[in-house]
């Protein structure tokens, strides 16, 4: 199955430094990254909370930038106000090259981004295309998280479950914008709150808050990730207080649409 992805951008980044200055900018560990693989990485501000949520990719000697289009102001003014003088060039490619989500299916080139899905970067394409929807339910199916302008800076890694066998974040790499906040939680202490996969009968939107009946918290309990509607219902991935992941949790308001959590841990 193979779905164009429309709504991401797509930054390419080329030059001597270009490595090196990623690494210094990013939770991950981009000295790491192998030919043929997506890196998961969280751009962080100072406080730990992610700014953005990047697909990173090398291919040849260039780094590929992919993540909402909603946050491409963002993220480009950002990393250019870090590159400095740095040997950087930093390329907005998005309506240059298409990027296609594969689900379950071999493709020539393509990059791995978890065992059921990869990502292809082309520069046409002559395939009969499935619906998005599909790639956003197998992405919350698979636990992707991901960051948008209305959700900028409102998570640290932990909420959406990176640091789980560092997967979006390395503990060994070395400083980043937010790194001593990031380690500190993971040696320190403990999330209480992480990411998990509901299903509920209503429509449900990006930034919507859950409640919990149970929770003694003066904010709401969690907040949607990411979600898609399926038939009459819809899915999401919404941050949730642990203790309570069970419990009754509704939309908004303690009389909102209730979740339903899939138990796939």
């Amino acid at each position: 199955m193979i779905t164009q992805l429309t709504n991401r951008s797509l930054l390419k980044l080329s030059g001597g430094d270009t490595q090196s200055f990623l690494q210094g900018q990013f939770s991950n560990d981009i000295d790491a990254l192998e030919g043929g693989a997506v890196q998961l990485n969280a751009y962080c501000q100072h406080q730990g909370k992610i700014i953005a949520l990047l697909w990173v990719i090398k291919r040849d000697d260039d780094f590929y930038l992919s993540f909402p289009s909603d946050l491409a102001e963002l993220v480009t003014k950002r990393l250019t106000m870090f590159k400095m003088m740095s040997d950087v060039t930093i390329t907005d490619v998005s309506n240059e090259v298409i990027q296609l989500g594969v689900i379950d299916e071999e493709f020539d080139g393509a990059f791995k981004l978890n065992d059921q899905q990869s990502v292809a970067l082309v520069d046409k394409h002559e395939f009969d295309l499935s619906d998005e929807s599909n790639w956003d339910k197998a992405c919350i199916e698979n636990g992707m998280a991901e960051v948008y302008l209305n959700t900028s800076e409102q998570f640290v890694p932990q909420l959406l479950n990176l640091d789980i066998n560092e997967v979006g974040v390395s503990f060994t790499k070395g400083c980043y914008p937010g790194q001593e906040v990031v380690a500190r939680l993971h040696y320190l202490g403990k999330s209480k709150r992480r990411m998990r996969v509901f299903t509920c009968d209503a429509d449900v939107n990006i930034g919507d808050e859950l409640v919990v009946a149970g929770s003694k918290s003066a904010k709401a309990s969690g907040i949607v990730v990411r979600c898609v509607k399926l038939d009459s219902k819809s899915l999401c991935l919404a941050t949730v207080e642990v203790a309570h992941e069970d419990g009754k949790i509704t939309l908004n308001n303690a009389e909102g649409a209730l979740l339903t959590r899939i138990q796939n841990d």
